[in-house]
């Protein structure tokens, strides 16, 4: 039997509402016809993440990719769905376990400067909840801090500075640390190298890579950089406007894509074989999430869309061993 995954989404969706305010609804008592926005921001998203596996999940900006990790994270409560944390709905776990899926897994944010407290020393910010929560004592919070930065590539004797007294690479180790700190087994990385120089995204993909083997950690691993998630990342999630397109193993995807909108994404990857070769982005722009196209939401921009694609949204499915796309496409393969 194959053991349960440590994350699994089912139909999770999330959707942002803002409601009408006292102008707008006076403009409607007036006559006017205007409507609460809801932005559609995951929808309907099938996903799992397997003990000590790294999963990339990729996709342009707007695409749900940050969303749908807060939502893992318990950052953001789900609209529609569930979330199972070691095949237990996480809505419905026992103070003891909702506290364990807590700690369990933690986040690593993009922009390292605004998810650390700016008053607060890197002692207190590494250190404060481990005590909190009782992984160490009052009395051992310092060594146990020094140890986390010794771990993240940092000096403990940085311990008393603040966070901008760093550099951004750095701070986002400081991050990393904070995150290691409550002992977790999977961490929830979105765009964690997009703010950081190119020397030092290599030392943090580095880091990564070793902390992986070092303690054993499972990695969500949210990027709009194809070469990093290749690079990292086990098996690959491509999202678009609130969906999964496709889904498979590193290598497979990268060697043979399914979907359309994977086939674009990977052709304008640098890569040495195709230098002197002129930039074509993806025709047209992404839709907005609050009035997404019906059928397939890649339709307006897809070079195969056919009548069916509007009309009908494809099914994700197993197209090959280990791999799922959402394409009309293959129902004529």
């Amino acid at each position: 039997m194959m053991a349960e995954p440590l994350i699994e989404l089912r139909d999770v969706s999330k959707r942002f509402v803002k409601t009408l305010d006292l102008a707008e609804k006076i403009v409607n008592f007036a006559g006017g016809n205007l409507r609460e926005e809801v932005v559609h921001a995951v929808d309907k998203v099938n996903l799992h993440v397997d003990e000590g596996e790294v999963v990339g999940l990729v996709g342009e900006s707007g695409c749900g990719k940050s969303t749908l990790g807060r939502v893992i994270a318990g950052i953001h409560a789900v609209s529609g769905g569930a979330v199972y944390y070691r095949g237990k709905d996480v809505t419905g776990l026992s103070p003891e376990k909702a506290k364990e899926w807590g700690l369990d897994v933690q986040m690593i944010f993009q922009d390292p400067m605004s998810s650390l407290n700016p008053r607060m020393r890197v002692r207190d910010i590494i250190g404060e909840a481990p005590v909190v929560h009782g992984i160490v004592d009052a009395g051992e919070m310092d060594n146990y801090v020094d140890d986390m930065l010794l771990r993240v590539g940092l000096d403990p004797l940085f311990k008393r500075r603040y966070p901008h007294q760093f550099s951004g690479g750095q701070r986002q180790r400081i991050g990393i640390a904070r995150a290691l700190a409550v002992r977790p087994g999977f961490l929830v990385c979105d765009e964690a190298i997009a703010a950081l120089d190119v020397s030092i995204q290599a030392q943090v993909i580095n880091l990564f890579s070793d902390l992986r083997q070092d303690l054993n950690l499972t990695y969500l691993f949210i990027s709009h950089d194809l070469g990093v998630v290749e690079h990292l990342s086990d098996r690959v999630v491509i999202m678009y406007l609130g969906r999964v397109v496709e889904s498979a193993p590193t290598e497979a995807l990268f060697d043979e894509p399914n979907h359309p909108y994977t086939i674009a994404l990977l052709a304008e990857v640098p890569r040495i074989e195709n230098r002197g070769r002129k930039f074509m982005p993806i025709k047209g722009e992404i839709p907005s999430p609050i009035d997404p196209p019906s059928g397939c939401h890649f339709h307006p921009r897809c070079p195969h869309a056919t009548e069916r694609c509007a009309l009908e949204q494809p099914i994700l499915r197993e197209v090959a061993p280990a791999r799922y796309s959402a394409c009309h496409l293959n129902d004529e393969a």
